[in-house]
């Protein structure tokens, strides 16, 4: 499956990894006419440890989807960073993951960005299957 999004979102995915360093930063997708236009930042709440975990809110998930509705788009998934790690799921990520949704992940190594990663859910739940990029630049 491919996954369009704009080099803007991606950056600002960057950005908020980086910012949010050492701990995971994560925010919601915003598409509009299937590509990825925002990536909109949220708090982390979980009570985990955020070094390690993400967790998005009740009140996070009500403001990315009236987000989403503002730009007559559609929430398409949620996006947070790995410091020091991969960007690959972790067993954490399957166990919180909602199907038909996109999963962006950052890598965060000593405060800067690197690769990305997108990933969608298997249909049974077992797995990730990674998924390809394209980029779009603003027209």
């Amino acid at each position: 499956m491919v996954t369009r999004i704009a080099v803007d979102a991606l950056r600002a995915i960057e950005r908020h990894g980086a910012k949010t360093y050492p701990d995971e930063c994560c925010g919601a997708l915003i598409a509009v006419e299937g590509i990825i236009v925002e990536a909109l930042s949220l708090t982390n709440t979980t009570t985990a440890g955020a070094r390690r975990r993400f967790r998005i809110g009740p009140e996070g998930y009500k403001l990315a989807v009236h987000r989403a509705q503002s730009l007559r788009g559609a929430l398409a998934g949620f996006y947070h960073s790995h410091p020091n790690e991969a960007a690959r799921p972790s067993r954490y990520d399957l166990d919180h993951a909602w199907p038909n949704l996109t999963y962006i992940i950052v890598s965060i190594r000593d405060g800067v960005p690197g690769d990305v990663t997108v990933w969608h859910l298997r249909e049974d739940r077992t797995d990730f299957d990674e998924g390809d990029v394209t980029w779009v630049t603003a027209s």
